[in-house]
């Protein structure tokens, strides 16, 4: 497989007992799409969770470290209090916030094989930069 530079990603970075998420994307919401996908593979598999339930999620914050920061805690915030998993992911970024899109499938370990839980998003190394013409957007969080 070709590998594109330019295509959106995921990925994690080590930090010691945590795990750094990050996501690429040529527009900051495909980098925090792709945050949230790198949240999800923290957890699971995130394309093997099936897109059965949707949810809104609406989210005031100007400042991009803080707005990603906020995003990946509310994610965290509606797993565990839905008890959903999410996969997809369609966020709109506007001068006053986020809104997205975010669809899942209910938690089930056996089905799932979640791994472990992410108990928050914390500002350690987080960032939100331009580089090289891409947006990332990267945390640590806590498992």
């Amino acid at each position: 497989m070709k590998f594109d530079a330019q295509k959106a990603r995921w990925e994690h970075f080590p930090h010691g007992a945590d795990v750094g998420i990050r996501g690429i994307g040529a527009t900051l919401e495909e980098a925090f799409e792709m945050g949230a996908v790198a949240l999800t593979a923290v957890i699971s598999d995130p394309e093997k969770i099936a897109p059965q339930i949707q949810v809104s999620i609406e989210i005031r914050e100007v400042e991009p470290e803080l707005l990603f920061l906020d995003w990946i805690n509310r994610l965290i915030y509606e797993m565990d209090v839905t008890k959903v998993i999410f996969s997809q992911f369609k966020v709109k970024i506007s001068k006053e916030g986020l809104v997205a899109q975010v669809r899942g499938d209910t938690m089930d370990s056996q089905r799932y094989d979640l791994a472990v839980e992410v108990k928050g998003a914390t500002m350690t190394e987080l960032k939100v930069f331009l580089h090289n013409g891409l947006w990332m957007a990267q945390c640590v969080v806590d498992v």
